[in-house]
Protein backbone atom coordinates (compact mmCIF):
# COMPACT_ATOMS: atom_id res chain seq x y z
CA UNK A 1 0.00 0.00 0.00
CA UNK A 2 2.85 2.06 0.98
CA UNK A 3 4.35 1.79 -2.80
CA UNK A 4 1.31 3.31 -4.08
CA UNK A 5 0.96 6.96 -2.16
CA UNK A 6 4.75 7.18 -3.05
CA UNK A 7 4.22 6.64 -6.58
CA UNK A 8 1.41 9.14 -6.63
CA UNK A 9 3.25 11.74 -4.82
CA UNK A 10 5.90 12.06 -7.50
CA UNK A 11 3.15 12.79 -9.97
CA UNK A 12 2.71 16.11 -11.44
CA UNK A 13 -0.23 17.42 -9.28
CA UNK A 14 -3.30 18.79 -11.65
CA UNK A 15 -3.16 22.36 -10.09
CA UNK A 16 0.16 22.37 -11.36
CA UNK A 17 -1.61 22.79 -15.10
CA UNK A 18 -2.92 25.42 -17.29
CA UNK A 19 -5.86 24.14 -19.00
CA UNK A 20 -7.89 26.88 -19.83
CA UNK A 21 -7.75 28.63 -23.21
CA UNK A 22 -7.45 32.16 -21.42
CA UNK A 23 -4.83 31.39 -19.71
CA UNK A 24 -2.52 30.11 -22.65
CA UNK A 25 -3.49 33.02 -24.53
CA UNK A 26 -2.45 35.34 -22.14
CA UNK A 27 0.89 33.92 -21.40
CA UNK A 28 1.17 34.09 -25.10
CA UNK A 29 0.49 38.01 -25.07
CA UNK A 30 1.98 39.38 -22.14
CA UNK A 31 4.71 36.85 -21.62
CA UNK A 32 8.44 36.66 -22.15
CA UNK A 33 10.26 33.54 -24.41
CA UNK A 34 13.26 31.99 -24.56
CA UNK A 35 13.65 29.41 -27.30
CA UNK A 36 16.39 26.55 -28.76
CA UNK A 37 16.07 24.66 -31.98
CA UNK A 38 12.39 22.83 -31.00
CA UNK A 39 10.82 24.39 -28.42
CA UNK A 40 9.73 27.92 -27.42
CA UNK A 41 9.24 29.06 -23.74
CA UNK A 42 6.86 31.14 -23.27
CA UNK A 43 6.68 32.42 -18.80
CA UNK A 44 4.92 35.44 -16.66
CA UNK A 45 5.46 35.87 -13.31
CA UNK A 46 2.54 33.78 -11.36
CA UNK A 47 0.31 35.58 -8.42
CA UNK A 48 0.39 32.92 -6.61
CA UNK A 49 3.30 30.87 -4.80
CA UNK A 50 3.28 28.15 -7.25
CA UNK A 51 3.99 27.29 -11.12
CA UNK A 52 1.51 26.36 -13.68
CA UNK A 53 2.41 24.67 -16.50
CA UNK A 54 0.82 24.18 -20.05
CA UNK A 55 2.19 22.29 -23.61
CA UNK A 56 1.37 23.94 -26.58
CA UNK A 57 1.52 21.65 -29.93
CA UNK A 58 0.34 22.37 -33.05
CA UNK A 59 -1.15 20.10 -35.75
CA UNK A 60 1.65 20.71 -37.74
CA UNK A 61 3.15 18.07 -35.62
CA UNK A 62 1.47 15.16 -36.68
CA UNK A 63 -1.70 13.08 -36.06
CA UNK A 64 -3.24 12.76 -32.77
CA UNK A 65 -1.51 10.02 -31.91
CA UNK A 66 1.87 11.68 -32.53
CA UNK A 67 0.84 14.84 -30.77
CA UNK A 68 -0.08 12.88 -27.64
CA UNK A 69 2.99 10.69 -26.99
CA UNK A 70 5.19 14.04 -27.72
CA UNK A 71 3.13 15.88 -25.01
CA UNK A 72 3.29 12.66 -22.36
CA UNK A 73 6.82 13.23 -22.72
CA UNK A 74 7.14 16.50 -22.54
CA UNK A 75 4.89 16.00 -19.19
CA UNK A 76 7.83 13.08 -17.97
CA UNK A 77 10.98 15.13 -18.44
CA UNK A 78 9.07 18.04 -16.20
CA UNK A 79 8.11 15.74 -13.71
CA UNK A 80 11.65 13.87 -13.54
CA UNK A 81 14.03 16.60 -13.99
CA UNK A 82 11.61 18.88 -11.54
CA UNK A 83 12.61 21.76 -13.51
CA UNK A 84 10.11 24.60 -13.15
CA UNK A 85 11.44 26.31 -9.65
CA UNK A 86 10.11 29.39 -9.28
CA UNK A 87 6.66 30.97 -9.50
CA UNK A 88 6.29 31.38 -13.25
CA UNK A 89 3.52 30.50 -15.24
CA UNK A 90 4.88 28.73 -18.63
CA UNK A 91 3.86 27.75 -21.61
CA UNK A 92 5.83 25.01 -23.96
CA UNK A 93 5.49 25.51 -27.39
CA UNK A 94 6.79 22.47 -29.71
CA UNK A 95 7.79 23.70 -33.04
CA UNK A 96 7.76 21.85 -36.02
CA UNK A 97 10.14 18.47 -36.21
CA UNK A 98 9.82 18.20 -32.44
CA UNK A 99 7.91 15.17 -32.74
CA UNK A 100 10.77 13.88 -34.54
CA UNK A 101 13.06 13.51 -31.69
CA UNK A 102 13.92 10.97 -29.70
CA UNK A 103 13.41 11.05 -26.01
CA UNK A 104 17.16 11.80 -24.93
CA UNK A 105 17.54 14.40 -27.17
CA UNK A 106 14.03 15.99 -26.13
CA UNK A 107 14.92 15.97 -22.43
CA UNK A 108 18.70 17.95 -23.80
CA UNK A 109 16.38 20.77 -24.83
CA UNK A 110 14.27 21.12 -22.72
CA UNK A 111 16.69 21.26 -20.10
CA UNK A 112 18.52 23.31 -22.27
CA UNK A 113 15.54 25.98 -22.23
CA UNK A 114 15.17 25.99 -18.79
CA UNK A 115 19.00 26.98 -17.77
CA UNK A 116 18.37 29.89 -20.36
CA UNK A 117 15.47 30.76 -18.87
CA UNK A 118 16.96 30.50 -15.05
CA UNK A 119 20.32 32.22 -16.26
CA UNK A 120 18.11 35.13 -17.59
CA UNK A 121 16.28 36.03 -14.56
CA UNK A 122 19.13 35.33 -11.89
CA UNK A 123 20.86 38.06 -13.75
CA UNK A 124 17.92 40.14 -12.85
Amino acid sequence: MEEKNSLLNTKVRSDHRLKKDKQFSYIFRKGKRKSTENFTLYYIESKFNNYKIGFSISKKQGKATVRNKLKRRLKEIVRKEKLPLNFYNYVLYAREGASKLDFKNLSMQIKKLFEKFYKEENKI
